[in-house]
């Protein structure tokens, strides 16, 4: 019979979890998923106000939008 100073006791903690694996699998795909989300809005922001940034320097230098001309009345 092997004593016990022979072989080693394995360590409890790099045994395999099954139950872990895929719970660890699933908050990955739901992490990816919301920083996938999260990205295309911070994208969609940035382009946003790049677009508002850019109309208001027009419009500084072109002197603004003037209202556009009141349109007579046609007379009957």
């Amino acid at each position: 019979m092997p004593s016990n100073e022979s072989t080693p006791m394995r360590n409890p903690w790099t045994k395999k979890n099954p139950m872990m694996s895929m719970w660890l699998s699933a908050a990955n795909k739901a992490m990816g998923s919301a920083r996938g989300q999260a990205t295309a809005a911070a994208k969609r922001q940035a382009a946003a106000t790049q677009a508002d940034a850019t109309r208001s320097v027009l419009d500084f230098w072109t002197g603004g939008t003037a209202k556009p001309a009141a349109k007579r009345k046609a007379r009957r």
